[in-house]
């Protein structure tokens, strides 16, 4: 009988993790400022305006100012960077 109710517990846990994952979206953006010699820049997120910094550790696809990008956000040392950016499809 225990095991029946843990393994409905859990099923539950694991559903609400999984839906998580799925609705995760990433967000929209435009590349400010990326300079390749020196291994970082700032985007620009197009629904708020605000700024974040990317490191070259973040990129998936090779930017240039002005492209249109997607990313997620990570806590770094000095606030939010930039992460997993690639070029808008």
């Amino acid at each position: 009988m225990k095991q029946k109710v843990w393994n409905k517990v859990y099923s539950v846990i694991f559903a609400d993790y999984l839906s998580k994952i799925i609705t995760k979206k990433m967000k929209e953006g435009t590349v400010k400022f990326f300079n390749e010699a020196k291994g970082f820049g700032f985007v620009r997120e197009t629904s708020t305006g605000q700024e974040y910094f990317v490191h070259a550790t973040g990129l998936i696809d090779k930017v240039r100012e002005n492209d249109e990008i997607t990313f997620d956000l990570k806590e770094g040392r000095k606030g939010l960077n930039a992460v997993d950016v690639k070029l808008a499809k």
